[in-house]
Protein backbone atom coordinates (compact mmCIF):
# COMPACT_ATOMS: atom_id res chain seq x y z
CA UNK A 1 0.00 0.00 0.00
CA UNK A 2 2.95 2.67 0.69
CA UNK A 3 4.15 1.38 -2.77
CA UNK A 4 0.83 2.69 -4.06
CA UNK A 5 0.94 5.45 -2.34
CA UNK A 6 3.64 6.55 -3.24
CA UNK A 7 3.42 5.99 -7.23
CA UNK A 8 0.66 8.50 -6.84
CA UNK A 9 2.62 11.00 -4.96
CA UNK A 10 4.53 12.63 -8.19
CA UNK A 11 0.63 12.88 -9.76
CA UNK A 12 -0.32 14.51 -7.04
CA UNK A 13 2.21 16.95 -6.88
CA UNK A 14 1.23 17.83 -10.35
CA UNK A 15 -2.18 18.47 -9.89
CA UNK A 16 -1.34 20.63 -7.01
CA UNK A 17 1.23 22.70 -8.75
CA UNK A 18 -1.37 23.26 -11.72
CA UNK A 19 -3.62 24.21 -9.19
CA UNK A 20 -1.48 26.73 -7.66
CA UNK A 21 -1.13 28.15 -11.03
CA UNK A 22 -4.40 28.44 -12.10
CA UNK A 23 -5.19 30.01 -8.47
CA UNK A 24 -2.52 33.15 -8.69
CA UNK A 25 -4.99 34.28 -11.75
CA UNK A 26 -8.10 33.16 -11.41
CA UNK A 27 -7.37 34.93 -7.58
CA UNK A 28 -6.15 38.01 -8.61
CA UNK A 29 -9.01 38.38 -11.08
CA UNK A 30 -11.41 37.65 -8.00
CA UNK A 31 -10.29 40.34 -6.12
CA UNK A 32 -11.50 42.84 -8.61
CA UNK A 33 -14.69 40.63 -10.24
CA UNK A 34 -17.84 42.11 -10.16
CA UNK A 35 -20.20 41.20 -7.35
CA UNK A 36 -17.72 38.09 -6.29
CA UNK A 37 -15.33 40.69 -5.36
CA UNK A 38 -17.01 43.46 -3.70
CA UNK A 39 -16.11 44.72 -0.33
CA UNK A 40 -18.77 43.92 1.46
CA UNK A 41 -18.31 40.32 0.70
CA UNK A 42 -16.31 38.79 3.29
CA UNK A 43 -12.92 37.67 2.47
CA UNK A 44 -12.63 33.92 3.86
CA UNK A 45 -16.05 33.93 1.22
CA UNK A 46 -14.31 35.30 -1.75
CA UNK A 47 -11.23 32.88 -1.03
CA UNK A 48 -13.70 29.96 -1.20
CA UNK A 49 -15.00 30.99 -4.46
CA UNK A 50 -11.75 31.68 -6.04
CA UNK A 51 -10.49 28.44 -4.55
CA UNK A 52 -14.06 27.07 -6.44
CA UNK A 53 -13.36 29.13 -9.84
CA UNK A 54 -9.57 27.01 -9.62
CA UNK A 55 -11.24 24.09 -9.69
CA UNK A 56 -13.55 24.89 -12.27
CA UNK A 57 -10.65 26.36 -14.44
CA UNK A 58 -7.74 24.22 -13.57
CA UNK A 59 -8.78 21.36 -15.57
CA UNK A 60 -9.81 23.14 -19.36
CA UNK A 61 -6.21 25.03 -19.41
CA UNK A 62 -4.25 21.92 -18.31
CA UNK A 63 -3.18 21.88 -21.82
CA UNK A 64 -2.01 25.74 -22.18
CA UNK A 65 0.09 25.53 -19.32
CA UNK A 66 2.21 22.57 -20.24
CA UNK A 67 4.30 20.79 -17.75
CA UNK A 68 4.61 22.12 -14.11
CA UNK A 69 7.94 23.14 -13.18
CA UNK A 70 9.42 20.93 -10.49
CA UNK A 71 11.70 23.57 -8.58
CA UNK A 72 10.44 26.59 -6.42
CA UNK A 73 12.91 29.09 -8.62
CA UNK A 74 10.90 27.64 -11.66
CA UNK A 75 7.97 28.85 -10.13
CA UNK A 76 8.55 32.45 -10.11
CA UNK A 77 7.88 33.63 -14.15
CA UNK A 78 4.52 31.86 -13.32
CA UNK A 79 3.81 33.99 -10.15
CA UNK A 80 4.88 37.07 -11.58
CA UNK A 81 2.75 36.44 -15.20
CA UNK A 82 -0.04 35.19 -13.76
CA UNK A 83 -0.73 37.52 -11.02
CA UNK A 84 -0.05 40.52 -13.47
CA UNK A 85 -2.27 39.03 -16.28
CA UNK A 86 -5.16 38.28 -13.28
CA UNK A 87 -4.82 41.63 -12.65
CA UNK A 88 -5.40 43.29 -15.81
CA UNK A 89 -8.46 40.98 -16.71
CA UNK A 90 -10.09 41.87 -13.33
CA UNK A 91 -9.60 45.37 -13.95
CA UNK A 92 -11.33 45.23 -16.98
CA UNK A 93 -14.05 43.32 -15.45
CA UNK A 94 -14.14 45.88 -12.57
CA UNK A 95 -14.74 48.97 -14.98
CA UNK A 96 -18.16 47.45 -15.70
CA UNK A 97 -19.18 48.68 -12.20
CA UNK A 98 -17.20 52.00 -12.38
CA UNK A 99 -19.49 52.46 -15.47
CA UNK A 100 -22.44 52.55 -13.37
CA UNK A 101 -20.78 54.67 -10.84
CA UNK A 102 -19.68 57.14 -12.82
CA UNK A 103 -23.13 57.27 -14.87
CA UNK A 104 -24.30 57.89 -11.29
CA UNK A 105 -22.59 60.17 -10.39
CA UNK A 106 -23.13 62.53 -13.37
CA UNK A 107 -27.05 62.09 -12.69
CA UNK A 108 -27.11 62.86 -8.78
CA UNK A 109 -24.70 65.97 -9.98
CA UNK A 110 -27.25 67.04 -12.71
CA UNK A 111 -30.12 66.77 -10.69
CA UNK A 112 -28.53 67.96 -7.11
CA UNK A 113 -28.79 65.40 -5.31
CA UNK A 114 -25.24 64.36 -4.97
CA UNK A 115 -25.01 66.19 -1.74
CA UNK A 116 -28.36 64.99 -0.02
CA UNK A 117 -28.42 61.74 -0.29
CA UNK A 118 -24.64 61.23 -0.53
CA UNK A 119 -23.07 58.70 0.74
CA UNK A 120 -24.61 55.82 1.03
CA UNK A 121 -23.07 52.31 1.03
CA UNK A 122 -19.99 50.77 1.50
CA UNK A 123 -18.17 53.35 -0.73
CA UNK A 124 -18.87 57.15 -0.20
CA UNK A 125 -20.32 57.64 -3.91
CA UNK A 126 -24.70 59.44 -3.95
CA UNK A 127 -27.25 57.36 -3.82
CA UNK A 128 -28.24 57.22 -7.36
CA UNK A 129 -24.89 55.46 -8.23
CA UNK A 130 -25.35 52.94 -5.78
CA UNK A 131 -29.09 52.11 -6.74
CA UNK A 132 -27.54 51.73 -10.13
CA UNK A 133 -24.30 49.68 -9.07
CA UNK A 134 -26.86 47.67 -6.73
CA UNK A 135 -28.98 46.80 -9.50
CA UNK A 136 -26.54 46.09 -12.18
CA UNK A 137 -24.49 43.67 -10.17
CA UNK A 138 -28.21 42.20 -9.31
CA UNK A 139 -29.10 41.88 -12.99
CA UNK A 140 -25.10 40.57 -14.26
CA UNK A 141 -25.22 37.54 -11.60
CA UNK A 142 -28.93 36.63 -12.99
CA UNK A 143 -27.57 36.64 -16.32
CA UNK A 144 -24.67 34.16 -15.35
CA UNK A 145 -22.16 36.18 -14.63
CA UNK A 146 -20.06 33.42 -12.84
CA UNK A 147 -20.36 31.22 -16.47
CA UNK A 148 -19.52 34.27 -18.44
CA UNK A 149 -16.04 35.47 -16.09
CA UNK A 150 -15.06 31.42 -15.93
CA UNK A 151 -15.07 31.47 -19.92
CA UNK A 152 -13.16 34.70 -19.70
CA UNK A 153 -10.64 33.53 -17.46
CA UNK A 154 -10.44 30.29 -19.79
CA UNK A 155 -10.22 32.30 -22.79
CA UNK A 156 -7.22 34.59 -21.17
CA UNK A 157 -4.91 31.65 -21.38
CA UNK A 158 -4.95 31.12 -24.79
CA UNK A 159 -4.44 35.00 -25.47
CA UNK A 160 -1.64 35.64 -22.84
CA UNK A 161 -0.20 32.58 -22.04
CA UNK A 162 1.10 31.32 -18.45
CA UNK A 163 4.60 31.83 -17.62
CA UNK A 164 4.73 35.47 -20.24
CA UNK A 165 4.91 38.95 -18.83
CA UNK A 166 1.81 40.47 -21.31
CA UNK A 167 3.05 43.15 -23.45
CA UNK A 168 2.58 46.80 -21.76
CA UNK A 169 2.14 48.01 -25.43
CA UNK A 170 -0.70 45.83 -25.61
CA UNK A 171 -2.18 46.16 -22.29
CA UNK A 172 -1.76 49.50 -22.44
CA UNK A 173 -3.66 49.95 -25.71
CA UNK A 174 -6.49 47.80 -24.67
CA UNK A 175 -6.91 49.49 -21.51
CA UNK A 176 -7.17 53.11 -23.35
CA UNK A 177 -9.86 51.47 -25.45
CA UNK A 178 -12.25 49.99 -22.48
CA UNK A 179 -11.80 53.11 -20.40
CA UNK A 180 -12.56 55.60 -23.75
CA UNK A 181 -15.91 53.10 -24.12
CA UNK A 182 -16.48 52.90 -20.55
CA UNK A 183 -16.37 56.87 -20.01
CA UNK A 184 -18.19 57.37 -23.55
CA UNK A 185 -21.19 54.56 -22.33
CA UNK A 186 -21.36 56.59 -18.47
CA UNK A 187 -21.84 59.82 -19.85
CA UNK A 188 -24.49 58.09 -22.55
CA UNK A 189 -26.64 56.46 -19.08
CA UNK A 190 -26.21 59.95 -17.60
CA UNK A 191 -27.43 61.75 -20.81
CA UNK A 192 -31.52 61.86 -20.24
CA UNK A 193 -30.22 63.31 -16.65
CA UNK A 194 -27.86 66.51 -17.95
CA UNK A 195 -30.83 67.43 -20.92
CA UNK A 196 -33.15 67.80 -17.96
CA UNK A 197 -31.07 69.56 -15.87
CA UNK A 198 -30.28 71.86 -18.90
CA UNK A 199 -34.04 72.40 -19.38
CA UNK A 200 -34.38 73.12 -15.86
CA UNK A 201 -31.84 75.81 -15.25
CA UNK A 202 -33.29 77.39 -18.99
CA UNK A 203 -36.86 77.31 -17.34
CA UNK A 204 -35.93 78.49 -13.96
CA UNK A 205 -33.52 81.47 -15.60
CA UNK A 206 -36.32 82.31 -17.87
CA UNK A 207 -38.83 82.44 -15.41
CA UNK A 208 -36.40 84.78 -12.74
CA UNK A 209 -35.63 86.99 -15.36
CA UNK A 210 -39.73 87.14 -16.05
CA UNK A 211 -40.69 87.55 -12.15
CA UNK A 212 -37.05 89.17 -10.48
CA UNK A 213 -39.24 89.07 -7.32
CA UNK A 214 -40.52 85.27 -7.54
CA UNK A 215 -37.42 83.01 -5.06
CA UNK A 216 -37.43 80.84 -7.83
CA UNK A 217 -34.63 78.44 -5.93
CA UNK A 218 -37.49 77.80 -3.27
CA UNK A 219 -39.46 76.75 -5.71
CA UNK A 220 -37.48 74.86 -8.45
CA UNK A 221 -35.28 73.04 -5.40
CA UNK A 222 -37.90 70.70 -4.79
CA UNK A 223 -39.19 70.47 -8.62
CA UNK A 224 -35.47 69.16 -9.67
CA UNK A 225 -35.36 66.69 -6.77
CA UNK A 226 -38.98 65.42 -7.56
CA UNK A 227 -37.77 65.14 -11.29
CA UNK A 228 -35.12 63.16 -11.00
CA UNK A 229 -36.66 60.85 -8.71
CA UNK A 230 -38.96 60.18 -11.02
CA UNK A 231 -36.93 60.30 -14.13
CA UNK A 232 -34.09 57.86 -12.47
CA UNK A 233 -37.27 55.58 -12.21
CA UNK A 234 -38.23 55.80 -15.44
CA UNK A 235 -34.66 55.86 -16.87
CA UNK A 236 -33.27 52.90 -15.23
CA UNK A 237 -34.36 50.06 -16.80
CA UNK A 238 -33.18 51.07 -20.50
CA UNK A 239 -30.05 52.65 -18.84
CA UNK A 240 -29.16 48.80 -17.21
CA UNK A 241 -30.39 47.01 -20.59
CA UNK A 242 -27.68 49.67 -22.31
CA UNK A 243 -24.87 48.30 -19.76
CA UNK A 244 -25.89 44.73 -20.04
CA UNK A 245 -25.61 44.53 -23.33
CA UNK A 246 -21.93 46.08 -23.13
CA UNK A 247 -21.58 43.86 -20.30
CA UNK A 248 -22.18 40.85 -22.28
CA UNK A 249 -20.00 41.79 -24.78
CA UNK A 250 -16.87 42.34 -22.53
CA UNK A 251 -17.03 39.57 -20.93
CA UNK A 252 -17.71 37.52 -24.44
CA UNK A 253 -14.01 39.18 -25.61
CA UNK A 254 -12.67 41.28 -22.62
CA UNK A 255 -9.54 41.50 -24.81
CA UNK A 256 -11.18 42.95 -28.00
CA UNK A 257 -11.91 46.52 -27.11
CA UNK A 258 -8.70 47.85 -28.03
CA UNK A 259 -9.25 50.59 -30.76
Amino acid sequence: MIAALAALLPAGQQSLSLGFIVFLRVGAVMALLPAFGEHSVPPRVRLALALAFSMVIAPAVSGSIGPVPASEADFLPYIASEVAVGLSLGMILRLLVMVLQIAGQVAAQATSLSQIFGGVGGEPQPAMAHLLVSAGLALAVMSGLHVRAAEAMILSYDILPPARMPDAAMLAQWGIGHIARGFGLAVTLAMPFVIASLIYNLALGIINRAMPQLMVAFVGAPAITAGGLVLMALAMPAMLNIWGGWMTGILANPYGAAP
